[in-house]
């Protein structure tokens, strides 16, 4: 997937997704709906007084795309390198902002690029938990499991912007000295640490944040690799199991290679533990180690309220051709015995999917380095990793001889998942490996958790 070699594992190579935030800009200026922001300023402070009904906002909101860029993590790596999978929002309007206008009957603000907002513009734990049927789970559950969060490099301010996000939105302390926090390198150290990095540090607090949203109860590990590499990852992978989490997070890949197959049993092969991997953001293709048997392949959607029953609906996310959830059809990793798609002969990605695409992304905290300006909304499937590891921990620990990459399988076609049935995520051979449709499909996999129990054995 990943075609150029810069000259250093973590060089800071970003994009920017521009959309057409000029043109939305002009239409609600039009309108007199809202006024050009400062570049200081968070975000845009309407000129009308008066209020505006929500269709006549709705409309113009329409035409606003987010823009946005990958963390500064997220560069194409070199082999036997990974890159995050995050995207920062750098302006526009998200469906979270639009919908807060929407009920207020006010002009939608919008996010202006490197400026700390002064609040959240991304959904918080009430939206990600009613979204997924977890109101109650994430309530009752959680209580004595460990979801760990495995990322490359050092975020020094990890505690300190947890809790902050804890505290705006009421979360349970989560802290080093009450024993729910705990930062480690990969070797197990809790003094010497890798060096910092703002773009993974970006990627930590993103993760740090899907988890309290998830699973509120939950105790949380960071294991911090000290670099990118495969070898590095999968070791601070083999470190979180071995300090007692039965659930790890990796919003991480890279390129498939000939290795993947050694690697599975390095590194992600753990019995009785629920490992979880992004899919990836570039649209469709398979990334590793979303492609290892040994672990559930988590893809991305686009998240919206709706006047369904629901109250919510779900599209595969894509951008553009090059932007957008992973899926498809491992080269190397053999499928696994419980993955039954019919044209795929070896592992196909994903198995579950959660919400990733920017535009109705995710709050995030986040204070350290130039990646860190505060309230921030992320999207990619870095966010719907750690995200599917809770609903995991928040369902129980696993079976010790388990494999958990199964448990969905079992609950498939069942009310236990939101089927994802629209979307794509490029052009493929096959329809179902990049196209959603009733039942299983790459991108999405069996759909979204609606509650726990298709997460359990």
């Amino acid at each position: 997937m990943r075609t150029t070699t810069p000259n250093s594992p973590h060089i800071r190579g970003r994009w920017r997704q521009l959309g057409s935030a000029a043109a939305a800009t002009a239409a609600l200026l039009a309108a007199g709906f809202g006024t050009a922001a400062h570049a200081s300023a968070a975000t845009a402070a309407p000129t009308a007084t008066h209020k505006v009904s929500a269709k006549a906002i709705a409309a113009q909101v329409a035409k606003a795309h987010v823009r946005y860029e990958k963390a500064g993590c997220g560069a194409t790596p070199k082999k036997g390198y990974a890159a995050c999978d995050a995207l920062r929002v750098t302006g526009g309007t998200t469906a979270f902002m639009e919908r807060q206008a929407a009920l207020k009957g006010v002009t939608p603000k919008t996010v202006k690029p490197n400026a700390a907002s002064a609040s959240p513009t991304g959904y918080g734990p009430s939206d990600i938990q009613s979204a997924y049927g977890l109101t109650d789970a994430a309530a009752a559950n959680g209580s004595g499991e460990t979801v760990a969060i495995v990322d490359a490099y050092d975020d020094p301010n990890a505690e300190a912007d947890l809790a902050t996000y804890r505290s705006y939105y009421g979360l349970p302390d989560c802290t080093t000295d009450n024993g729910c926090f705990k930062k480690v390198s990969q070797t197990g150290s809790t003094t010497s640490l890798p060096s910092a990095d703002s773009g993974w540090a970006g990627e930590e607090s993103l993760d740090l944040d899907m988890v309290s949203a998830t699973c509120p109860n939950c105790n949380i590990l960071l294991v911090e690799a000290k670099s990118a590499s495969d070898a590095n990852l999968g070791t601070a992978v083999n470190e979180a199991v071995k300090l007692g989490a039965k659930f790890v997070s990796n919003s991480y890949g890279g390129s498939e290679s000939s290795s993947d197959t050694s690697y599975d049993t390095s590194y992600y092969k753990h019995a009785g533990v629920a490992i979880t991997a992004s899919a990836g953001d570039e649209a469709y293709g398979a990334e590793y180690p979303a492609a290892s048997r040994y672990v559930t392949a988590v893809g991305g959607t686009a998240l919206k309220t709706s006047s369904n029953s629901r109250g919510w609906t779900e599209t595969v996310w894509k951008t553009s051709s090059t932007e957008g959830t992973g899926s498809g059809c491992s080269a190397y990793d053999a499928k696994p015995s419980w993955q039954t798609d019919a044209s795929c002969s070896k592992r196909m990605i994903a198995d579950v999917s959660a919400v990733a695409d920017p535009a109705t992304g995710v709050s995030v905290y986040d204070s350290y380095g130039s990646d860190g300006t505060g309230w921030n909304t992320y999207g990619g499937t870095s966010a719907s990793s750690p995200i599917i590891a809770s609903v995991y921990a928040l369902a129980g620990t696993p079976g010790s001889s388990d494999y958990p990459a199964e448990y969905p399988y079992a609950a498939a076609g069942t009310s236990a998942l939101n089927d994802v049935t629209s979307g794509n995520n490029g052009s493929c051979s096959v329809s179902y490996y990049c196209t959603a449709k009733s039942g299983y499909d790459g991108p999405t996999g069996w759909g979204t958790p609606e509650g726990t129990g298709a997460f359990t054995g």
